[in-house]
């Protein structure tokens, strides 16, 4: 799911600071007022869970590999903002430590997967609550986990149109979004199912100890 240094062009990392820090600032304005006792030790024990889950590699062939993402899970418990923010800290925390996604890339990360992923879990679960809450709950985390996917590949995919040699050589990532698509959805597809289970006993288990500040 990361993308690491050196696969994305200045043309793209350099515009998506600046919309990450404006992000980054409207989800921190108020913050300080809804950081209390009760939130910041379930937060924390949340994120540090999300930040394992990051750290759990599977490889897949041609050299590359698939891991959870969580971003659902935060948002589904403390709401979009709280989310993002939390998510963005884990993949900073990832790249500096374990060379897990990368300073350059980590604002298209960050909005990709922690801004559209928290969105998007919190659209699919509050539209379909009503109907079965636990459904809810699994497609909320699978389509957090396509939608982020789908956006990094598209990212990605751009990357031989964006920066490339007179030649027609690309400078950064070589292929199109024809190969990264299906490169990247389909195993976080298979994936999305696990995460979506995973998520689900969490947030039951969060639940039940009335750890839900969203």
């Amino acid at each position: 799911m990361h993308i690491p240094d050196g696969f994305l062009s200045p043309q793209t990392y350099l515009p998506a600071y600046a919309v990450a820090a404006v992000a980054w600032w409207a989800a921190g304005r108020g913050l300080r007022e809804r950081l209390d006792e009760a939130l910041v030790p379930r937060l924390a024990a949340v994120t540090a869970l999300v930040y394992a889950m990051g750290l759990v590699m599977l490889p897949l062939p041609g050299g590359t590999s698939v891991h959870a993402v969580g971003v659902a899970l935060l948002a589904l418990l403390f709401g979009a903002r709280l989310a993002f923010l939390a998510y963005s800290l884990v993949l900073l925390l990832q790249s500096l430590l374990f060379g897990a996604g990368g300073i350059t890339a980590l604002p298209v990360n960050a909005l990709a997967i922690g801004g559209a992923g928290a969105l998007v879990a919190l659209a699919v679960f509050r539209a379909l609550r009503g109907w079965h809450e636990d459904a809810a709950v699994l497609l909320a985390a699978w389509c957090a986990v396509m939608v982020s996917a789908a956006l990094v590949a598209l990212v990605l995919g751009l990357q031989p149109w964006l920066a490339r040699r007179a030649d027609g050589t690309p400078l950064f990532f070589p292929f199109g979004p024809s190969v990264v698509l299906p490169a990247v959805l389909v195993p976080h597809a298979l994936l999305g199912l696990a995460e979506a289970a995973l998520t689900l006993l969490v947030w039951r288990a969060a639940k039940a100890r009335r750890w839900r500040f969203a």
